[in-house]
């Protein structure tokens, strides 16, 4: 965990990464998070937060597709294309 966390009213800034390029599309269903396709063959979904069960709402997201989930890590910075 990072021991570093926001305020009660901030959201967290997530990477969330999968096996495959995933389609621009599904950003709409990841609730507008960032889709970028990483050149090693795997998609990072960034963005913000708002809190834990957004959270496991996008990872149960993740399982629905029948995505392979690689890592999920909250970073300390907003990302480009953040709502």
């Amino acid at each position: 965990m990072n021991p570093r966390r926001p305020g009660p009213h901030a959201p967290a800034h997530y990477e969330i990464r999968v096996a495959g390029h995933l389609d621009q599309r599904w950003s709409t269903w990841f609730d507008c998070l960032a889709v970028i396709h990483e050149v090693d063959g795997t998609t990072t979904l960034r963005g913000a937060v708002t809190d834990q069960a957004e959270l496991h709402g996008l990872l149960a997201k993740v399982r629905d597709l029948g995505a392979t989930l690689i890592s999920v890590t909250s970073t300390d910075t907003t990302c480009d294309g953040d709502r």
